[in-house]
Order: C-alpha cells, then structure tokens, then sequence
C-alpha cells in the first residue's frame, strides 16, 4: 500500500466510532479485512473455523461511488467499503442487467420478470409431466422446471420436449439437477436450461464429517469443481443453453460450511466459485438465485450476492425466490415478505413461488408479484434523495421502540398495548363491537370468559375509528372489559374529544399536532401520531417535543408522491439520526374488493420489506371486506415470517417434484393438523433426502422421505430415526418432538 493511502487509512481510521456489524457471520467466525482505497480492495480473510485456521487472499476493483467506509462491526478498528446492493434506496429502480436467453425467452432488466414453476410429477411418466406442463402454460407460466435425478429420466426429457412441441407448446424447460453432473451432459441436450446446486453438483453428498480445511485442501477441491463444471460450460455454450447457480442455504458443500458457516456469505461464495468457472470459460448465458426458507436470510443473501456483483462490475440476472415455503396464506406471506422485499429494490428478474400445492397455484400468486416488481420499478415513485446512515442491509438488527412506560398515576397498565417481539394492531367497528361472539372469538376469548389467558395470538391494540355514542352503554362496556385485560384502545382525536373514552389512547395527525389541537386533551392523556413518512424535517421537528406512546406511518393507498417502503425507510432514518425512540407500527388501509391473495402480496411486500431490516415494531392490516380473523392471522404470519413474534407452529414444507416419495400435501396436512399448537417449534416436510438435511436448516424437527413408503425423521441436521413405515411416521416425529421436551398438550376443545 502506498505510503499516502496508508496515512489516508489511518486517519479514517482514527475517526470512527463504533458501530454495528456489517454482514451476519456466526459468532464462532471472526473476519479481518485489510482495505486499500486507492481503486483497488485486497481482503486478507482468517476466519477461525472449528479448532483451524485458513488464509485466503484476493485482489478485486471497486468503483469510486462504492468507497464509503464504516466500522466493520461494533467498537472495531477495521474498516470497510458500505455496500452498493441496489440502484437506489428511496425509489424503486431497477437493477440493470445483461439479457439471459432460455430457449426463447429472454430475461433480464430490459424484459418482463419472468414466472416459473416446478413439475411434481414422476419424470419418468411422460404423459403425466407432459399433461402438466401444458396446464402450467395455459395458465401463464413462462418456464418450467422438471427434476432429473438419473438416467431414466433424462432419457425420458427427450420424449417430454418433443411431445410438447409436436402439441404446440414451445414453453422452456430447466431440469433441476443434484449430485449428477453426467445427467446434467445428458439432458443438456434437449433442455433450454440447467439448474445446478453449487452445494452438491460437484461435491460429495454434504455429511458435515470434515470440519476443518487447509488451504491446500481448500485449492484441490476448486480445482476438483473446475474439473466437473467445465465439461457442462463448455456443452451449455455450445448448444445455447442456459445455466442457473441456484444456492440452497443449508446445503452448502462442507469445504464452504467449514470455511463461512451457513451464512449468506457462504451462500455468495458457493455460487461465485462456479461463476468464476464460467466466465473463465467465456459463458455469460447465467444467471443465480440465493434461496432460504427464512426469508430474513433469502434477502440477506441476494443484497450480498447483488453487492459483490457491483463490486466486481458484474451484470448477470436474479432468480428470487423463498425455497419450501410451505402452504396457504403463510406460503403466500414469506414468499411476499422475501420476493417482495426485493423487488422494492429493483431486484429480480424471474421468480417462482414455491408452495406445498399443485404447480398451477403457484402461478396466480407469482404472476401477481411479477406485475407488481414492473409496476413499481415503471413508476419509479419514492421520496426526494435522502443519506441513509443507520439501515443494516446485510444482516438483522432490529430497532427496537421504547414500549411504553407505566406512570404511577395511571389506572390503567399501559404497558401490554405493545408487545416486545412486535405488535398486532387491527381496526374494529361499531359492529363488531356490539357482537360479544365477535369479541370474545378474536379478540381475548379466554380471558374474558373467565379460562386462564393463553392465547398467543392475541391483538395488542384495536383501533377505533368511530366511537360509541355516550349512551351506547354495552359497547363502551365491551371497550372497557378490552381495556381491563390489557388491550390497548386507540382512538381518533376529534371523536374523543367530541365523545370521551375513558382510559383510551388518541390518535392524531401530524398536523393536528401542528395546530395544537392535541393541547384540548385532559392532561396525563396517552398520544400516539399517524402521518406518511416523507413531510419536510422541520414539519417532523415537533416530535422531538412530544411523549409519544407510538407512530403509526400510513401512507394512504394509491397516493401519487411516494412509496411507501421508501417513505418508511426515510422516516426511520429521521428517527434514529435525531435518537427518537418512539415504536412505529406499519399501518396499511386497503381498498374495497380485495381479495386474499393481493392482501398478502401487497403487504408481505411493502411491510415486510420494512421489518426484514428490523424498521418497525408492529402492523395494523385494515381491509372492510375482509373477515377479522384472516387479518388477525395475516399480521402475526408477517411477524414471524419476518423472525420477529412467534405464536405458532412454524413449517418448513417443500412443494413437491418428482423426487417426492410422498404425497407432500396429505402428509402436511396431517402433520399440520397434530402440531400446529407449538408455537416456538419449527418442522421441516420434505419429500425426499435432496430436500432433506440440507434445505431444512432452520427446522427443531425433520420429516424426511427415505424410501418409497419410509421416512428418516432428524433433530436438526442429524437424522436420528431411519426407515419408519409411513402410517407409523407421524406418531414418531411427536414422540420425537416430546423427548426433546418441546411438546405440550393442544388445549381442550371447548363444548
């Protein structure tokens, strides 16, 4: 390093601060970064790894606008480059890329965002994948993807292409590839495209046995990849076919698992090691993925991918998707929260939506965020450019609002109308109000009918736009049986000052803050605000003066000026550089007539964007024609979708292909049905050992197809019970969950 950039480092150095970590690594793993700013970056890496330590260095460009130096994690002396991992921050642009061919269908920043599915059919049967794919066209699908695991079922490809173009069907096909790199030379034939796990297309079968690598161990085995990779490079370039990188978290080789840990960074390595292979080779016709069932990761991981490729002036395209995403409105809602998050940024060219259903199911809900990541990235709508300081983007680390605080005056506890783990807020009327079935159903049953509260999914806070007339005395009396057991009411300031609620929270706007009008309020009255996140700062000044119980960002629907996901990190940002720590719930009003599934999507996409960056404490879903308890449920599958509140059973379940050696819906349904009152348990469904130890990384408990008819159940990535006949299989995964002390006894059915 030249003498004038040394003296240049040391003085940034000397002017940094703590600060919070850069990206996630896992606490046994420790990274020193040596920097040079003077166009160029040598990373120095030793990370501790399980008792060994490896070296590895490397020298790559970085562009100028890329130079923001930070601490590289907290009270550290080391610096490095904040990341570029979009466009833009405060408007949705999208991410320019090279254009992927695949059999027709181009993909990239200059054509629509594709939609794909996967066959669950057996590829050997050639009707049944070919009567399949044609209902999957006929619904709009761009791509499919079938299995191929062997050689009778790559010699069954030949026969499934060429039926499907003698019936008029030119859709592209990908075969998905694992531990098969001769079936992958095979079907590269009479496929558009081949899908490759970098974890295991050229690696042993992961078993986690070697834990540790020299850095001669570590250079054979690229060179071991390089061997197997480049025979398909070479065919695929040939033939104009197309590849994808699809990195698995949880399936990572042992060589990256040992090296990184199962983190998003291993995740970004896996993937580059075979793209450095095709670009040697001069093969530009790929594109990657980066899928976890967590979405919190899914995203961690493509911002990092998305970072490194702007380092390296890369332009290759992006496959999103969050893998075994499960079933119903919680398949619907992590695919929305991860999918969706992303394409706020402006990332994404293609995307699947893989659910625990039929593959023509997954296309309505795909096809609905494809349209969406066009639609904002075509208006382009955000806030004014703004610096964004304090956002962590690589890794989760929320900012927590002060709940509040009880003051000794107060007769009412104040304290439960927020929940720590993020908060459910939903509005109620008149109407409901008056229905004590409707109460007691959804809002706190239990309590009020007098059996101890334990209820986890209970609503912290109703919000009240219309008050009940004074001498409505049964829904007063309702509101006040809410108050009593700890749930918060909040009501508009103009009805309690015209029809005063005793003990009641007031919600006012920013300008009604401005003109004073809060001042009418009996002193000691507990104030929350509502206002959009993109007025002027001197207009958010007054919150500096203000003990706020909550803000509420609502930015209404349609609204012309600003996103909402750009308006919310901007409001954030204002927040925490002027150290106001008031909770902020997310608060969305839909429009009449909307249906479930674009419930979901919409707010998966613009409130989970927020809270997968830790920015927020709670939602408030607001749809009149929409049933209270689909609103209910929505709002604390967005929370734990977003790792933030668990108050159910969580489910990792694969969506089925013909690997299954299981009907995955019947069995899901049944395990579902037994478990599905253990909040804080996670159960991964997975029909085949592809889809096994690897891609159920975040699961307490695996449910895993061994054989046809048997099932291999896991503690997480151990298997610890082989071969169990499947009518027998759910019974033994509940005697496996209560020898680990995890079970607990569903409550009585009430009479």
């Amino acid at each position: 390093m030249a003498a004038s950039n040394v003296a240049m480092s040391k003085s940034i150095l000397s002017s940094f601060s703590s600060s919070k970590k850069l990206d996630s690594i896992p606490g046994s793993l420790q990274q020193d970064m040596a920097v040079e700013l003077a166009g160029t970056i040598k990373v120095h890496r030793n990370r501790t790894s399980r008792g060994q330590r490896i070296h590895v260095a490397g020298v790559r460009n970085i562009a100028s606008e890329l130079v923001e130096m930070e601490p590289a994690s907290q009270d550290s002396q080391l610096l490095v480059s904040r990341k570029k991992y979009c466009e833009a921050v405060y408007a949705p642009v999208r991410r320019k890329t090279r254009t992927v061919n695949i059999g027709g269908v181009t993909l990239g920043s200059e054509h629509p965002i594709r939609v794909q599915t996967m066959t669950t059919t057996d590829t050997k049967d050639v009707k049944g994948t070919v009567d399949q794919v044609m209902r999957i066209a006929d619904r709009g699908c761009d791509i499919v993807r079938i299995t191929v695991q062997g050689r009778r079922e790559a010699d069954a490809c030949y026969e499934i292409k060429n039926t499907l173009v003698q019936k008029g069907y030119d859709i592209p096909l990908v075969a998905d590839i694992h531990f098969a790199p001769p079936i992958a030379m095979k079907v590269a034939d009479c496929f558009d495209k081949i899908r490759i796990n970098p974890g295991n297309f050229a690696d042993r079968r992961a078993q986690f046995e070697k834990l540790s690598y020299t850095e001669a161990d570590y250079q054979e085995e690229l060179r071991h990849i390089e061997e197997v990779f480049t025979p398909l490079v070479e065919k695929c370039k040939k033939l104009g076919r197309a590849i994808r990188i699809g990195t698995n978290h949880g399936s990572l080789s042992d060589r990256i698992m040992s090296y990184y840990g199962d983190s998003p960074r291993g995740m970004v390595e896996s993937a580059f090691e075979f793209a450095r292979i095709c670009r040697k080779h001069d093969f530009h016709n790929f594109l990657f993925s980066m899928k976890a069932s967590n979405p919190v990761v899914m995203v961690q991981a493509y911002r990092l991918l998305v970072s490194e490729m702007y380092v390296n002036d890369w332009d290759y395209p992006l496959h999103l998707g969050v893998t075994e995403a499960g079933e119903g409105e919680d398949g619907r809602m992590k695919s929305a929260i991860g999918i969706g998050a992303l394409l706020q940024d402006g990332l994404g060219d293609t995307i699947r939506v893989s659910l625990t259903e039929a593959p023509e199911e997954e296309i309505d809900p795909c096809t609905k965020l494809a349209n969406l990541g066009m639609k904002i990235s075509a208006e382009q709508k955000g806030v004014p450019e703004f610096q964004e300081k304090h956002r962590r983007y690589f890794d989760f680390q929320r900012r927590t609002g002060q709940l509040p605080l009880q003051k000794e005056e107060e007769l009412v506890d104040y304290r439960n109308v927020l929940h720590r783990d993020g908060s459910v807020l939903l509005s109620v009327t008149l109407d409901q109000l008056k229905s004590p079935e409707f109460l007691y159903k959804n809002l706190a049953t239990k309590l009020i009918i007098g059996m101890p509260y334990k209820d986890l999914a209970t609503v912290d806070t109703i919000l009240l736009n219309k008050l009940p007339a004074v001498e409505d005395m049964d829904s007063r009396l309702a509101v006040k049986r809410l108050i009593d057991i700890g749930i918060g009411v909040l009501v508009p300031l103009v009805e309690q000052l015209a029809k005063p609620l005793p003990h009641a929270m007031v919600l006012a706007t920013l300008d009604e803050i401005s003109s004073g009008f809060h001042k009418e309020l009996p002193a000691g009255t507990r104030l929350a605000v509502t206002l959009r996140g993109d007025e002027p700062e001197e207009q958010l000044a007054i919150l500096k003066d203000l003990d706020l119980i909550m803000l509420l960002h609502y930015l209404p629907e349609g609204d012309e000026r600003s996103s909402r996901v750009h308006a919310s990190r901007r409001l954030f940002e204002y927040l925490q550089t002027n150290t106001l720590n008031f909770p902020v719930i997310h608060h969305i009003k839909f429009p009449a007539n909307i249906n479930r599934d674009e419930l979901v999507i919409k707010a998966g996409s613009e409130v989970g964007a927020m809270l997968v960056d830790g920015l927020g404490d709670g939602v408030l879903l607001e749809a009149s024609d929409l049933d209270f308890d689909f609103l209910r449920k929505s709002s604390f599958g967005m929370l734990q979708g977003c790792r933030m509140r668990n108050t159910k059973t969580e489910y990792v379940s694969c969506p089925s292909c013909g690997r299954t050696l299981f009907d995955l819906q019947d069995v899901s349904a049944e395990i579902r049905e037994k478990t599905d009152h253990l909040p804080g348990v996670s159960i991964a469904i997975m029909g085949c050992i592809v889809n096994g130890p690897g891609e159920m990384a975040d699961a307490d408990f695996g449910y895993v197809g061994g054989a046809p008819g048997k099932i291999d159940l896991y503690v997480g990535k151990e298997v610890v019970r082989r071969g169990i006949a499947m009518e027998k299989a759910t019974d033994e995964l509940i005697r496996l969950i209560k020898e680990h002390g995890r079970w607990v006894d569903p409550e009585p059915t009430e009479a």
